[in-house]
């Protein structure tokens, strides 16, 4: 439920409202934009009884929200959320671009590649130090020793670190090391783990499923944001259908979608969307020219003896040559990178 409130109220008769609402047994969250001042109520709001609220003089007007997320709705919060992570933001006017290798293969390679990617134009470094696999027999990733290394090729380069993150007893470890926590599709409504991650200070890219829908996305990103964190970046990754010549399909759909209904950055991750190299570059163009706040994409070395998701990783050429058609379309959609 928002409450929407009449110009030029005074502070003491918003704070009166919002006490005399909250021991109705919902929380308030007060925000004054430059016409109005509006009270969002979370919980239970059928409890309420509106002509209570609508009595006060200063109410101007009651609108029920009838999704089921709230702190992630754009009802909730007109003006887009923008996460600073070390000198760039997400969702603003920059565009990200979040690069490197599937699996962390060693300290050495992860450094090689990490300089590759900046010197390229990314902005972040992604890695998996721990990797959820669908064998139980393939490589799992090289773990603690992998968030070392990446832990490396950032002092090396500057490059803010991206990985994913598989179970709650490892939180810390990714809060004093990750700049960004990542929640991969398998975990996208591993609701525990969300809810231990809302607790935390640090930007969650969340996944979205391989058979989610939208609003479910949405409401795993409401599962974190109830904690307390509101710095939820959603990412598109593909989604499963009958078409099984790529690896997943590409929701371009979902880009404006979910920007109509929620004010949190939303990016595209071409690769496992495709699944194949040659796909990389002409989603990540799409998700530009769709309206994309960034593109997460594999990037490696020797793709044909990767240790994981060779045949969706882009070569160093290859990816400065995407680089290059990426920072054209981004600046005449008015971002930069």
């Amino acid at each position: 439920m928002i409450i929407m409130l009449k110009p030029n109220s005074t502070d003491d008769k918003v704070i009166h409202l919002s006490e005399v609402i909250s021991n109705m047994g919902v929380e308030v969250m007060r925000s004054d934009g430059t016409e109005h001042t509006v009270l969002h109520l979370i919980g239970d709001t059928l409890r309420i009884d509106k002509s209570i609220i609508e009595a006060d003089e200063i109410v101007h007007k009651i609108i029920r929200v009838q999704e089921p997320y709230k702190r992630a709705n754009r009802l909730f919060k007109q003006e887009d959320t923008i996460i600073k992570v070390g000198e760039h933001t997400i969702g603003g006017d920059e565009f990200m671009v979040i690069a490197g290798p599937c699996s962390v293969e060693g300290e050495e390679e992860i450094v090689a590649i990490a300089k590759m990617v900046k010197a390229a134009g990314a902005n972040y470094l992604r890695g998996g130090a721990f990797k959820p696999r669908t064998s139980p027999y393939s490589f799992q990733g090289l773990e603690d020793e992998g968030i070392k290394f990446l832990q490396t090729a950032k002092q090396e380069t500057g490059l803010p670190i991206v990985t994913e993150i598989l179970s709650h007893d490892k939180i810390q470890l990714f809060v004093d090391n990750v700049d960004i926590i990542q929640v991969g599709a398998r975990n996208m409504q591993n609701f525990q783990l969300l809810k231990e991650l809302g607790k935390v200070d640090k930007p969650i890219l969340l996944k979205r499923g391989m058979v989610a829908t939208i609003e479910e996305w949405l409401m795993s990103a409401e599962y974190i944001m109830s904690e307390g964190n509101p710095n939820v970046i959603l990412c598109e990754r593909g989604i499963r259908t009958f078409e099984n010549f790529t690896r997943n399909t590409l929701d371009i759909s979902a880009i404006p979608v979910v920007k109509r209904l929620s004010h949190l950055p939303v990016v595209v991750d071409p690769s496992h969307a495709g699944g194949k190299w040659w796909l990389v570059e002409p989603l990540a163009e799409c998700a530009v020219v769709a309206g994309a706040h960034g593109i997460v994409v594999e990037v490696h070395a020797n793709p044909e003896s990767a240790w994981s998701d060779g045949g969706q990783s882009l070569k160093p050429k290859k990816f400065e040559k995407m680089m290059k058609e990426i920072k054209i379309l981004a600046k005449m959609k008015g971002k930069r990178i």
